[in-house]
This record gives C-alpha cells, sequence and structure tokens, in this order.
C-alpha cells in the first residue's frame, strides 16, 4: 500500500521453517521510491541505493547464520523494512528482526489468528483509523481515539491488535518505511475505569513493540483533548520510553491551534479544526479488510524458536507478569488522584 501523489491513501504453520525458503513466494524486489525518497533515505537513513541489495543479502546470510531456526521471511523487501528502520546497521536490525518475532511469539492474546477480519468490531468502533491525506512530510497519521471503545465489548487487546494490523499495512509502503508515521491520539472522555485497563503490564508490552519490535519511525505522537487522568497514565508510560521518543509526544489539550502547529488543518477533519471534511473511517477499514491476503503469512502460528535472543530482547517470554501488577496497584492511588 503507498500514498497518492494527492496524498491520498490507495490500496503458518507449526514447526521451523528452512533458513533458505521464502514464504510465500514473493517477487524479484523493485524500488517505488521518488528520486526525492531515494535523495531522503540516503541521508537519514545511510541507504545506498547501489549497495542495497548487498545489505540486505549480508543481512539475510546474517539470520541464517545466527538464527537458523528464527522462521522469518527472507525476501528483500521484508528485510529492506528492519534496516531503514535501523540506519543499515546490520546488527541492529538483526536485533530488531529479533525482537519482532520474540513479540509475536511472546504475546499470544495479540498475536493468535491475527487478520483484519478478526478484528472487525474495533474498527468499526472508529478506535483506530488512518486520515485519508499525507501530512507535508509524506507521512501517514494514525488516528486512535480510546473513547471509541467500550470494554465490556471486548478486551483491550483487540484494540492493540487493531493499531498492529493498522502499522503492519502502513509499512508495506516503502514511503513509509523512509518518512515514518504520525500518531494523532485523542482522549475525549477517557474515564478513570477506562483508563485502568492499561497497566504498567500492557504498556511495557506495547512500548516494547512500538520502540523495539516493529520497523516502523514515529515521528510524532500528538495528543488532544486529555483529561487530568492522562497525567497518571502518562506516568504508567513515561518510564518505558527512551528519552528519544518521549521528547516526540506533544500534549495540546483542547487547543487545535497548537495541533495545528504540527498538522495542517487541510489534512484534519473538522473534528479537529480542520477542512478535510468529518471524520471518515470507512476508506481505512474497507482497504484493511480488503488485504486479508496480505496477513495469509503469520509468523505468530510458528512455534517458538530454541535460539537465545541476543541481549536479551525487551519483549521476551520473561516478563514479570505479577511484578507489573503490584505496579499497577500502586499507581492506582495516583490514578484516582488526577481524576
Amino acid at each position: 500500500m503507498s500514498g497518492n501523489g494527492d496524498g491520498t491513501i490507495t490500496s503458518p504453520s507449526e514447526g521451523s521453517l528452512p533458513t533458505a525458503e521464502v514464504l510465500p513466494e514473493q517477487p524479484k524486489y523493485v524500488c517505488t521510491l521518488s528520486a526525492e525518497l531515494i535523495a531522503k533515505a540516503r541521508e537519514e537513513l545511510q541507504e545506498k541505493p547501489e549497495w542495497r541489495l548487498r545489505d540486505v543479502q549480508a543481512l539475510r546470510d546474517m539470520v541464517c547464520k545466527d538464527y537458523p531456526n528464527l522462521g522469518t521471511r527472507l525476501d528483500d523487501a521484508f528485510l529492506l523494512r528492519f534496516l531503514r528502520a535501523r540506519k543499515f546497521d546490520y546488527d541492529r536490525a538483526l536485533q530488531l528482526l529479533v525482537n519482532y518475532h520474540c513479540c509475536r511469539r511472546s504475546w499470544p492474546e495479540v498475536f493468535t489468528n491475527l487478520r483484519p477480519s478478526a478484528i472487525k468490531l474495533v474498527l468499526e468502533s472508529g478506535f483506530v483509523t488512518v486520515l485519508p491525506h499525507l501530512d507535508s512530510e509524506g507521512r501517514h497519521v494514525v488516528c486512535i481515539r480510546p473513547d471509541r471503545w467500550t470494554p465490556s465489548n471486548y478486551p483491550i487487546t483487540e484494540n492493540i491488535r487493531a493499531i498492529y494490523l493498522t502499522l503492519e499495512k502502513l509499512i508495506q509502503s516503502e514511503e513509509t518505511q523512509v518518512n515514518g508515521i504520525v500518531i494523532l491520539a485523542d482522549y475525549k472522555g477517557v474515564s478513570l475505569s477506562k483508563a485502568s485497563h492499561f497497566g504498567p503490564f500492557i504498556a511495557k508490552k506495547v512500548i516494547g513493540i512500538l520502540q523495539d519490535g516493529f520497523p516502523i519511525r514515529i515521528k510524532a505522537v500528538n495528543i488532544i483533548n486529555e483529561p487530568r487522568i492522562f497525567k497518571g497514565i502518562f506516568a504508567i508510560i513515561k518510564p518505558f520510553l527512551k528519552e528519544k521518543i518521549a521528547n516526540r509526544f506533544f500534549l495540546h489539550g483542547s487547543d487545535m491551534s497548537s495541533l495545528h502547529q504540527n498538522l495542517p488543518p487541510s489534512i484534519l477533519p473538522e473534528e479537529y479544526g480542520g477542512t478535510a471534511g468529518n471524520l471518515d473511517i470507512s476508506t481505512w477499514n474497507d482497504l484493511l479488510l480488503a488485504s486479508e491476503g496480505d496477513f495469509l503469512y503469520d509468523v505468530s502460528q510458528l512455534a517458538p524458536s530454541n535460539d537465545p535472543s541476543p541481549d536479551a530482547p525487551l519483549m521476551s517470554a520473561e516478563v514479570d507478569e505479577k511484578q507489573c501488577d503490584d505496579s499497577l496497584r500502586s499507581l492506582k492511588t495516583q490514578l484516582y488522584y488526577c481524576y
């Protein structure tokens, strides 16, 4: 999936896999980047077109040598996502790839049966969508609205599944791999009871995936309409954020003019002081639901690898859930105070 020139969106099996086999069959890689984005990738990501396939082969060789049972896709287009996300540093790209698989294998509630059709209720609620237009930097804007979630309808993990599938779809685009994405989170109407579902255990896993377990560049997180309770929510999140990511959080409150300094009104819906009409979720929902075939090869269905993960990836299966539950109890007083 990629963006058009006008900025609109267009449209496993169990056991270890032989490392020499690429599933599913992938066409030979052909770069789809414009000359401008090739230059940007060279400058920002250290990507040299003349060395691109050599770099991909180097990463492939490292995977086959160090993690022969990882069960990962090895085609050029897939491995390029990880190289770009780590500025063509082979070691860091390999670490990210291993973390990516560890994340998926260590959280079965999220990654089992991970298909667009399985999260149709979440999509229909409008909890997460992608705005139709790109921002001035050519980035997609992922819009998250927690107030659209009714906890009695389905658990919070379904929301995480929907966000993850949205990111998986977006990262298929080479333009997104280079430009990154922007998040717009509207916390209007988020209550204490709803906030209590997002405790340290969930926060650590989600932040771990976004920072260290997924090949996407998050360039900004714009928070709007945050209630007083958000201080408590951010207190849960912040300890797990790297300084670089924490500095990309912008809290605007109800001041839409502040938001417009980061996102132009021309791409925003009327709900956020924009001129792009009412917020439309149907276009993204239809596109994602029509892409079921993109997710047929689901590595979460593979048996866990016996390979040790280098440098103990953040999202290993060793997360101490009891410790996180204890942390949640200690933070509830703060949440009530903020509320």
